[in-house]
């Protein structure tokens, strides 16, 4: 039987890859690939949500960068790397609906999480969860998750 592999270098959107949101540390008996629904939930947030982030946060936001990428940590997990990672069995992440994305520090999970929020008002589409996580190292992200349908619009802030 042949070995299915992943095209990394497919873009789902102008400045998103397969390979940025199915990329793992995490080292399973399997391999870390989405089905064909997973890549277009996948494509969806990038297209619709993520292209926006990354618009908007550097217009508003401008830095000495003009172009500051939008950082994902995870996005895409099989069942084998959700189970390693701690993940929900019932994450949006195994279904291609969920991404992480570093921020360097609160005031840019703010801001993220300001966008994101406007992006959703602005275009009426709403979004599923919009979790600002910290770690017990201090690190921050954003966790962002839409669902093809019945979102439900959860904000929270998590301590893990």
């Amino acid at each position: 039987m042949e070995k299915a592999e992943l095209n990394k270098t497919m873009h789902l959107s102008e400045h998103f890859t397969l390979g940025e949101v199915t990329k793992t540390s995490v080292k399973t008996a399997g391999e870390n690939i989405p089905s064909h629904v997973a890549i277009e939930n996948l494509k969806n947030l990038c297209e619709n949500w993520l292209e926006d982030l990354r618009y908007s946060y550097n217009t508003l936001y401008p830095t000495s960068r003009d172009d500051n990428p939008i950082i994902i940590t995870s996005g895409y997990r099989s069942v084998e790397v959700n189970k390693a990672v701690g993940g929900s069995p019932t994450s949006n992440h195994l279904t291609g609906c969920a991404v992480d994305i570093r921020c360097e520090g609160f005031e840019q999970a703010l801001r993220y999480a300001n966008v994101l929020m406007d992006i959703s008002d602005g275009t009426k589409l709403d979004y599923d969860e919009l979790f600002i996580e910290r770690s017990k190292q201090g690190r921050y992200w954003i966790h962002f998750a839409v669902r093809p349908k019945d979102n439900r619009r959860k904000t929270a802030f998590i301590q893990t």
